[in-house]
C-alpha cells in the first residue's frame, strides 16, 4: 500500500517538474523577467556563470512564499539579465544552511 501512495507522489512530483516553464533571463529584461516569475508564480532560470565561463547556473524562481515547499523561505537572489548585471528576483532557501554556514564559517 505505501508503494503505491510514494509512486503517486512521485508522480506528482515529476508532474510539477515538468510544468514549469525555462528561461535564459540575459535574453530578457529585468521586468520581463520579474514580470514572467509574477505570471507563472515559478520559473527555472538558467543562464552561464560570469566568473566560471562555460558553467551554467539555474536554479527555481518564485513569486511568493507559497511558491517555496515547507522548511523553505522566500530569499532575496539576483539574476543578469539583458539590461542589468543583478536583477532582483526570489528563490527558495532553507534557513537552517544559512545558520549552518554563519556558525562555522563567519565565527572568528
Amino acid at each position: 500500500m505505501k508503494t503505491i501512495v510514494l509512486a503517486a507522489c512521485l508522480t506528482l512530483v515529476a508532474a510539477e517538474a515538468q510544468a514549469i516553464s525555462r528561461y535564459d533571463p540575459t535574453h530578457m529584461s529585468c521586468g520581463k523577467v520579474q514580470s514572467t516569475i509574477a505570471r507563472q508564480g515559478a520559473v527555472i532560470l538558467r543562464y552561464q556563470s560570469t566568473r566560471v565561463p562555460g558553467l551554467p547556473l539555474y536554479d527555481r524562481y518564485v513569486q511568493s512564499q507559497q511558491f517555496c515547499t515547507m522548511g523553505e523561505v522566500r530569499t532575496r537572489a539576483y539574476v543578469p539579465s539583458a539590461d542589468t548585471k543583478s536583477c532582483p528576483v526570489y528563490n527558495c532557501k532553507r534557513p537552517d544552511n544559512e545558520h549552518f554556514h554563519r556558525r562555522f564559517f563567519h565565527h572568528h
